[in-house]
């Protein structure tokens, strides 16, 4: 089964195997997100969602850059778009934090501003030695609002104010050192290495990692007191899916477990 045919301007999603890539495609302008590419990428999301086939999604960019940030003359002026909108850029943040099925950010260049908010919202980011990823926006009289909710998750607390304020362009090797990115390849080496992250989640239970994902994003701004019982809960609802069943089934057995995603 393939994806809907959908009118993007912006971006480009393709379907093969059980990955759908979605790829930012405005290389001329090194792939600056704006209102249009917003709605689209809310549109490829919801499409890989629902899609039975998807079970892991990769997020990259067209060209030498992953995403340079915000397309400020398109959001001043607005966009013209075929797809009726679904969000904004804050809509499109929590809908990748809440995604149910593993994000893999190809960071194949800079990103910096509202495109470092896609590889931090992201499940897995694996960037090129290359890519530069910051935020820049005080230089030009603004600040990462919404893309502090999510870096907040992964950087600490002075290390992001520091970032911030100082408007700085971290290397990749910088980028991981602080938990921006998983990994950090040569060029040449990073869709090898986006394929072994891959291949290593295609070996799991979409059912298991689905209801992870899903219990993951629910307790993550939960107090401990209400956080426990409501995973002790999710392990139970975990433990009723047939692949936990086939899972301990294969182990008892010695063997690989044949996974349905029920």
């Amino acid at each position: 089964m393939s994806l809907p045919s959908r009118a993007y301007g912006k971006i480009v999603a393709g379907h093969e195997g059980a990955v759908t890539t979605i790829t930012l495609s405005v290389p001329e302008r090194r792939n600056a997100i704006g209102p249009q590419m917003m709605n689209e990428l809310l549109w490829a999301l919801a499409d890989a969602q629902e899609h039975e086939g998807t079970r892991v999604v990769v997020l990259t960019g067209a060209g030498k850059a992953f995403c340079a940030g915000g397309d400020f003359a398109s959001i001043a002026s607005g966009e013209p778009s075929d797809l009726p909108p679904k969000g904004d850029y804050a809509d499109l943040l929590l809908a990748m934090m809440r995604f149910e099925k593993p994000i893999v950010a190809r960071v194949n260049g800079h990103a910096m501003g509202g495109g470092l908010g896609l590889v931090a919202a992201s499940t897995f980011a694996i960037a090129s030695d290359g890519a530069q990823l910051g935020t820049p926006e005080v230089d030009v009289g603004l600040f990462p609002m919404m893309i502090m909710a999510v870096l907040a998750k992964h950087v600490p607390r002075r290390r992001l104010l520091e970032m911030m304020l100082f408007g700085e362009k971290l290397s990749a090797q910088a980028a991981k050192d602080v938990g921006l990115v998983n990994r950090v390849v040569a060029a040449d080496a990073l869709d090898g290495e986006v394929s072994a992250i891959v291949a290593r989640l295609l070996e799991k239970s979409p059912a298991t990692l689905r209801l992870g994902l899903r219990a993951f994003a629910a307790q993550d701004e939960m107090h401990l007191e209400r956080a426990l019982p409501f995973l002790r809960a999710k392990l139970a609802e975990c433990l009723a899916t047939d692949d936990a069943r086939e899972g301990l089934m294969a182990f008892l057995e010695k063997r690989k477990p044949v996974w349905t995603g029920k």
